[in-house]
């Protein structure tokens, strides 16, 4: 069920894809973003798209990348099977790379695929976690 605010506007949540709205063309400009709270999965190429990796170091074993970034608290997790690395987010879930005032993502023209092909792919595609900012 979705939260209520007090105004009896109903909160998505993001965890329960009913309440996901059908994507439209202009939604993100009053959006808080609640897509930028879930795990986002970066490949390789986008790592080096985003500058946290370097062409020469991305020659290495992605373990040993990954070993790395987990230190440095860039990413979270990292799938060896799939070479897929979860980044990082803060405590409260939001990804690193969003601004926590704006709600609008520092690395916009870098992000990673999976960023840029949202919501045409994702947990429902065409549905976004869509909710109008205050």
């Amino acid at each position: 069920m979705a939260k209520k605010r007090k105004s009896n506007v109903a909160l998505v949540n993001i965890e329960d894809l009913r309440t996901w709205r059908k994507y439209k063309q202009g939604m993100c400009d009053d959006c808080v973003a609640n897509c930028c709270r879930m795990p986002v999965e970066a490949k390789l190429s986008d790592l080096i798209r985003m500058g946290v990796v370097d062409a020469f170091e991305a020659e290495e074993q992605p373990k040993k990348i990954a070993k790395r970034l987990k230190k440095e608290g860039l990413i979270e997790h990292f799938n060896g099977k799939r070479e897929v690395f979860t980044l990082a987010r803060r405590a409260n879930s939001d990804c690193m790379y969003l601004h926590p005032t704006t709600r609008r993502c520092t690395i916009y023209n870098v992000r990673p695929d999976i960023c840029r092909e949202h919501p045409q792919v994702g947990p429902r595609p065409g549905f976004c976690a869509y909710e109008k900012r205050a």
